[in-house]
């Protein structure tokens, strides 16, 4: 598994919703007056919390939510980030951290290339290593379509989401985001079966306080798919597969 941190949103940091990552957003769109030069490194710290750890549309944890604490520095189109985060009911902590760098490819089209490291600690110990890439579409100010990709090393196996977000301006600091994202596994979460996962829907909200302090909100639900059923079939699981959770964020840049 691995941190979801998107606006929109991986089991790991490059797939999310709400938190592409909240670092990253609050460096490039929240604070946005901070980058008066091409020159000047921008920081970021980031606090959030969620009801569920749910990240491909699984749960990763057996109960409870977990708190996340994101430091991150910009400059030039390349972000470093460290990750912390803890369960609030469970025994688990996981640490990430890693280099962003995103490709101006046309005055519409922005992609960007990172890798990270994962650290798991719990009742059982694990790490990883993930490489990821997005590519996203700006030319329509209400529609922002985007593709995430994610490769694991330990699973050498990748996995895939599509979303599209309508971000609508309510006034100069309020933002409201309505999203809905398909996600195809390949061997990431699961190694039974090949394509699709889950399908995901939500909202967003984000509200700018000042020039360095947001304060963003989200509600997002989980359909299972293929990979989910065939997954929990063979675990024995009973019961719903979808997953439903909520989460606020604070985010201030220096």
């Amino acid at each position: 598994m691995t941190f979801d941190f998107c606006t929109v949103h991986r089991k790991h940091f490059a797939t999310c919703v709400f938190l592409p990552t909240l670092a990253v957003i609050s460096l490039t769109a929240a604070m946005p007056a901070l980058a008066e030069t091409d020159t000047q490194p921008n920081v970021a710290l980031d606090l959030v919390w969620e009801n569920h750890y749910i990240t491909e549309g699984r749960n990763n944890l057996d109960k409870g939510g977990i708190a996340w604490a994101v430091a991150s520095v910009e400059h030039n189109d390349m972000v470093a980030y460290a990750v912390v985060g803890r369960a609030d009911q469970v025994n688990y902590t996981e640490w990430n951290a890693g280099l962003e760098y995103t490709l101006h490819l046309d005055y519409d089209i922005e992609a960007t290339l990172g890798y990270q490291r994962l650290e798991f600690y719990g009742d059982e110990r694990a790490s990883d290593n993930e490489f990821f890439s997005s590519i996203t579409y700006n030319g329509l100010d209400w529609l922002v379509p985007v593709v995430n990709y994610t490769y694991a090393t330990e699973a050498s196996g990748y996995f895939v989401t599509l979303s599209v977000y309508s971000p609508w301006e309510i006034n100069s600091q309020l933002t409201l985001t309505p999203y809905v994202s398909q996600g195809f596994d390949f061997g990431y979460s699961s190694e039974a079966h090949d394509g699709t996962n889950h399908v995901q829907f939500g909202l967003e909200a984000e509200y700018q306080f000042s020039e360095n302090l947001m304060f963003a909100t989200h509600i997002s639900h989980s359909i299972a798919l293929e990979d989910i059923k065939q997954q929990a079939a063979a675990d024995g699981q009973q019961g719903s597969l979808d997953e439903t959770y909520a989460g606020i964020a604070v985010s201030w840049g220096f």
